[in-house]
């Protein structure tokens, strides 16, 4: 029986890097140096992932030189084209080398040849050693290299899962009888990322389809007599071209390199290079994966000493077990080197945390307490849904290193109710801030107790959206991130997700302590770290006049929820169900045949080889080969034919049904019979509120059917009704104010219609005589205008010629001059400072505007003009939010604010109270802010969200 073969990886550094920072573009991993790190922790993955999953016994990662290769001397222009390379792309690749060298795997780079022939040099060789070769690449080009034992390795991505091409893989994909002929290919088609000419007039499905005829690139050019017309004629002027072509793309199998089985066995990572280089990057949950342990006890175990405490209290020495004031250890706390050089956690911390669980010491904390003027605060609870759970424990820290542990009996209600009315002095006290992480979430815990939490509030999780928009803000990562210490984990306490996970109930007392009062001695030290700096960066505005507040206001729209009428949602659903039948019926008709719509195999092979729509020019695949049938791409095929418009109508009900219509009635509360969203206050980068379970601020509006949706908001009973306030156009008026453009100025000021006014001046007509079609163009124009869109978005939604898209826009900067000259002022000055800011100072850090990738920069330049423009409207809803709630609350009214959708208030009011609370309203959102043209409000009541919109 013949021994087993071994298994070498080969993998393409550069080109694993720049899929990695792809695929984080949208999403950038920034840590607390400011560095963009995605592309190295995408990177890294990969890397973890194959050493992990697939054991190699060998392993070697190619890099490129920065040398020009032998490709330069044979063709000058070889990657002429190419852009430069990203920023953040050249810094991540040093720590790559780093990386790679530390998990003790050989880097492999050779001046004058690219990695591609440094692996296609080692693979042959290993080949011939008795190895299996999987060369690890999204790189097609590789696929010139597979044979029996050498396979092309394809990585997981974007939700596609890995691929191994073997031979048969290569043929089949490639449509050709030999693995060498994609060579030929290669060259036919040419590769404009490298410049490589190939010869023109000739595509993939072109040169697919004379290599099947031919065989090879120099018999095409041999038998051009037998080609037609201008591909004939290209052949033979382009001959040696082609022939170039195919040189330019062949990997080299001959560089000079050995081949050392004994270099590139893998033996395992160096722990303490691997402990120290994912700590400077930030990588914890790959410290976890890697290492077996949490990045804290990594670095602990890595130390030849024990690291320095930061910011925590050594144990109490004084005789009460509450004295001594926190002065000194703040100042501590806030002035010392934010990342220590290890990262520190319970077991290698000395603290001082008590549990209080008799009627004296919790007499005896609370009298502490009730001496301080500010205290972090926190609560341990049955679930995550804040309206339902029930009190575990509640923990307290006025200084840091010291906390206080309270259980409270969450089977005894009685029990239980009279342990939170002793703290009442304390959480109602006005005079006492409170801090938290995610503060909301103990504010609607204790309003379950009849505890309204008064006092000014510090919530660490604002603070940190304000200064990092874009970053995590969960206390694990903050704390890691910012006072290098890795929090004791909940599964520790509880176990792994899974059946067998336990509840915090399940907990005796003493075991929830410590966990407990380090979530409130962490929330501690994290303001005492984040107040300076939003000092500093003049955010503490922004964050104690409007953040802060908002928090109440947000838990008091929770709490209240909003009625929803399920027999009216049952009604909608059996209407769309209906129409969903007859929709498919006639599809299945047109089709000839059943098939599953919601399956993107079935309805492309149905669209596009059975019924044959599109030029096959235009028919788009995706990446595992089946066609591309989304939204975009139907939207643009919809006036061609009348299955498409059937289909996206279908889409349209079926989620419009399952998402809302059928989910809603599940969501009511057994306790009240009201549905309660969350509001997220420190998720969208613009700080625009969002909101979940459900998410009430997708319901659709611009379909009818959407539209029904709302006839389910309900008042409480027969009594009350709906009001509904939205601002109008409130983002155009505010680019009206930014600019100072006098025309849209004087238009809102006169009240006039705004897209009529714009297109009356766009299109050179009269006001009158500005007909629905140049409205509808000059309105796409506005709100396109405030988020960047250009000639081919304009045209694309307008669905006219782009260079009619064009001379519109031109027409738009020709009449409203002062608006284009703020957009290029925004863009100038986010390349200076590196992020944009709203009138209140709420910051959107761009750290790509200077970017040399245009693609890149341009995203940054959009934000830098639309994310003043949607910060400052956000704002402005959240002031007024706050001065309605403390005005309903002033009065003693009834009335209740029950949600907010985007620039929608929306209350549930006795008829009564109606016209006392409407010109209130009113006025209160039309005077948030003052800006130099006037805010509208549009104001409505009726029986249901839909009548009162």
């Amino acid at each position: 029986m013949s021994e087993p073969r071994k298994k070498l990886f080969l993998l393409d550094a550069l080109a694993l890097i720049y899929r990695a920072h792809f695929a984080f573009s949208k999403n950038p991993r920034i840590n607390s140096k400011g560095m963009n790190t995605g592309a190295a922790l995408g990177f890294t993955n990969t890397l973890v992932e194959v050493l992990q999953k697939e054991k190699p016994t060998h392993i070697g990662v190619a890099f490129d030189s920065a040398a020009k290769t032998f490709r330069h001397d044979n063709f000058a222009d070889y990657k002429a084209n190419r852009q430069a390379q990203p920023e953040d792309i050249s810094i991540a690749i040093p720590y790559c080398k780093k990386i790679v060298e530390a998990f003790n795997i050989p880097v492999l780079i050779m001046d004058g040849f690219e990695a591609d022939d440094i692996i296609g040099t080692l693979a042959c060789k290993a080949e011939k050693e008795g190895f299996d070769v999987y060369m690890m690449t999204p790189d097609k080009d590789y696929c010139q290299l597979v044979t029996d034992h050498i396979f092309l390795y394809k990585p997981a991505f974007m939700g596609n899962a890995i691929e191994v091409w073997d031979v048969q893989k290569v043929l089949n994909k490639w449509e050709i009888e030999r693995v060498e002929q994609v060579i030929d290919i290669l060259g036919l088609q040419g590769d404009a990322v490298d410049n490589i000419p190939g010869i023109p007039g000739i595509g993939e499905k072109t040169a697919k389809s004379l290599i099947q005829r031919f065989g090879s690139v120099e018999n095409l050019i041999a038998n051009s007599d037998q080609l037609k017309g201008k591909q004939k004629e290209n052949v033979e002027n382009f001959a040696d071209q082609g022939m170039m072509s195919k040189e330019l793309a062949t990997i080299h199998r001959d560089v000079p390199i050995a081949f050392s089985a004994d270099a590139l066995h893998y033996d395992g990572p160096n722990e303490e290079q691997v402990t120290e280089l994912f700590a400077e990057l930030e990588f914890r949950q790959l410290s976890q994966r890697v290492l077996g342990q949490t990045l804290a006890s990594a670095t602990t175990a890595a130390a030849a000493k024990p690291a320095a405490r930061k910011g925590r209290a050594a144990a109490s020495t004084q005789t009460s077990l509450f004295d001594a004031p926190a002065t000194a250890v703040a100042e501590e706390a806030a002035t010392e080197d934010a990342v220590p050089a290890l990262m520190r956690s319970f077991k290698t911390t000395s603290q001082d945390y008590h549990l209080i669980n008799t009627p004296d010491l919790r007499q005896s904390l609370i009298n502490f307490l009730l001496k301080q003027d500010e205290i972090s605060f926190d609560t341990e609870t049955t679930g995550i849904d804040p309206i339902t759970a029930a009190l575990v424990g509640m923990s307290f820290c006025y200084r840091p290193g010291e906390a206080y542990y309270v259980p409270v009996p969450h089977n005894n209600l009685e029990e239980a109710q009279r342990i939170v009315d002793e703290f009442r002095d304390v959480l109602e006290n006005k005079n006492i801030s409170k801090i938290g992480q995610n503060i909301k979430y103990d504010i609607l815990v204790m309003k379950n107790y009849k505890v309204a939490v008064q006092g000014p509030i510090f919530d660490t999780m604002i603070a940190h959206y304000l200064l990092e928009p874009e970053m995590r803000h969960n206390m694990d990562v903050l704390s890691e991130t910012y006072l290098n210490y890795s929090p004791i984990p909940i599964t520790d306490l509880i176990g792994p997700k899974g059946k067998g996970q336990k509840n915090m109930a399940d907990l005796e007392p003493e075991e929830v302590k410590d966990y407990a009062c380090e979530d409130a001695d962490v929330t501690l030290q994290l303001k005492l770290y984040f107040e300076p700096l939003l000092k500093e960066q003049g955010l503490m505005k922004l964050f104690n006049d409007i953040e802060n507040p908002l928090v109440q206001v947000l838990a008091d729209i929770e709490k209240e929820g909003i009625s929803i009428d399920s027999d009216a949602l049952a009604d909608i659903s059996q209407q769309l169900e209906s129409e969903i039948i007859n929709i498919e019926k006639r599809i299945f008709e047109i089709a000839g045949e059943q098939f599953n719509i919601g399956s993107p195999k079935q309805l492309g092979e149905i669209l596009f080889d059975k019924l044959e729509l599109h030029g096959k020019s235009k028919i788009k695949k995706t990446k595992t080969g089946q066609y591309a049938t989304g939204e975009e791409i139907l939207t643009k095929m919809a006036g061609e034919h009348e299955i498409v418009r059937l289909i996206l109508d279908h889409r349209q009900l079926t989620k419009l049904k399952s998402t809302y219509v059928d989910a809603l009635p599940q969501l009511v509360c057994e306790l009240d019979g009201r549905v309660h969203t969350s509001f997220n206050q420190a998720v969208t980068a613009t700080g625009r509120l969002s909101s979940t379970n459900p998410n009430l601020q997708n319901i659709p509006i611009r379909t009818e059917r959407g539209r029904e949706i709302r006839k389910a908001f309900v008042p409480r009973n027969n009594k009350h009704l709906i009001i509904s306030a939205d601002y109008s156009q409130i983002e155009l008026r505010i680019m009206a104010d930014f600019s100072a453009d006098p025309t849209m100025r004087e238009a809102f000021r006169k009240g006039q219609d705004i897209h009529a006014s714009t297109a009356s001046k766009v299109f050179h007509v009269p006001l009158e005589q500005v007909d629905g079609e140049m409205r509808r163009k000059a309105k796409m124009v506005n709100f396109g205008i405030i988020y960047g869109i250009s000639a081919f978005g304009l045209a694309e939604r307008l669905g006219i010629p782009r260079r009619e898209a064009a001379d519109i826009i031109e027409a738009y900067f020709q009449e409203f001059p002062a608006i284009k000259e703020y957009m290029d002022s925004a863009i100038e000055k986010a390349r200076d400072l590196e992020y944009a800011e709203t009138i209140l100072g709420r910051r959107r850090y761009l750290r790509d505007i200077n970017s040399r990738n245009a693609t890149i920069r341009a995203f940054a330049e959009r934000n830098a003009i639309n994310a003043p423009i949607q910060g400052t409207a956000a704002d402005i809803i959240k002031i007024a939010m706050i001065n309605i709630h403390d005005y309903l609350k002033q009065e003693n009214l009834k009335t209740r604010m029950i949600l907010q959708v985007h620039d929608e208030l929306l209350f549930d009011a006795p008829k009564e109270e109606v016209e006392i609370v409407t010109p209130k309203i009113v006025e209160l959102m039309t005077n948030a802010l003052q800006l130099s043209v006037p805010m509208e409000v549009g104001l409505g009541v009726g029986e249901n969200w839909l009548e009162a919109h």
